[in-house]
């Protein structure tokens, strides 16, 4: 778990380091590639069996697949990784407290609130526009979610996510290849985009895969809670990007909320 969270963010944080050349399209265009790669040898989905009632919530996860990423690495390039892995952290957290009517919910929903109010309070040198895309990437990421489930149960194994990955893949082809017209790749940024991908989507994805074999989904969840603070140390380390006390306090608010929800779950 501490390897697929560490290198979702490291991952990320050297994807930004392509932004110069690339900028955050060309980068998420690259990661969707390389996932669809890594899921296509793993899922080997049929695609000639699938019927409309399969096809149709796999074109949506596609959707969603490519709306998250580029929303997130355009948060990123606006606000900081940290910031943006926090407020995309509030799809799940969405969910998982929605699921529920209990008092500890409502109390953890209202600590994840105030986070955000302290994170996105006015300031001459806020970023709306940043921390827009970092909620849109939240409510792809909660529609994710949502739409896996659907996914997983109409299509066997990881057929369905990796159809996705591939649709969404072609759907970034021409972006791509417009990117690299505009923008010749350089050596390096190339090898930047190509690193995002493979350590925020091969890694992780494979790394999960063999965790929850062995780790409860609760623990799982719980142990998600500190990807926003991960986020914050790898942004801090790599990047430079520092961030204030106000803003911690923030992150620490949704971390906390996560952490006490699903412990009052396990409880």
């Amino acid at each position: 778990m501490v390897g697929s969270g560490l290198s979702n963010q490291v991952g990320a944080a050297i994807g930004s380091l392509a932004f110069p050349v690339f900028g955050p399209v060309g980068v998420v265009a690259v990661r969707q590639y390389v996932a669809a790669f890594v899921l296509l040898a793993v899922g080997r989905p049929r695609l000639r069996s699938f019927t409309w009632r399969q096809w149709w919530p796999v074109l949506l996860l596609a959707l969603v697949f490519g709306t998250m990423n580029l929303s997130l690495y355009s948060a990123i390039d606006r606000i900081g990784l940290g910031l943006a892995v926090t407020l995309e952290f509030l799809g799940p957290l969405t969910i998982a407290l929605a699921a529920t009517r209990r008092r500890v919910d409502a109390c953890c929903a209202l600590i994840a609130t105030a986070g955000v109010v302290v994170l996105m309070r006015p300031q001459p040198s806020t970023d709306y526009a940043g921390m827009c895309l970092g909620l849109l990437a939240a409510g792809c990421w909660a529609s994710y979610i949502l739409l896996n489930g659907t996914v997983g149960r109409r299509i066997p194994g990881a057929q369905g996510p990796a159809a996705a990955a591939a649709v969404s893949a072609m759907v970034f082809l021409p972006v791509g290849v417009a990117v690299a017209v505009q923008h010749p790749p350089t050596p390096k940024a190339a090898a930047c985009a190509i690193a995002a991908g493979l350590l925020s989507s091969a890694v992780p994805y494979l790394a999960d895969l063999f965790t929850l074999r062995r780790v409860s989904a609760p623990a799982f969840g719980l142990f998600m809670s500190v990807n926003p603070v991960l986020a914050a140390v790898v942004g801090r380390l790599l990047l430079g990007q520092h961030l204030g006390w106000t803003a911690w306090a923030g992150i620490g608010a949704v971390v906390t909320a996560n952490t006490v929800g699903i412990a009052a779950r396990r409880g």
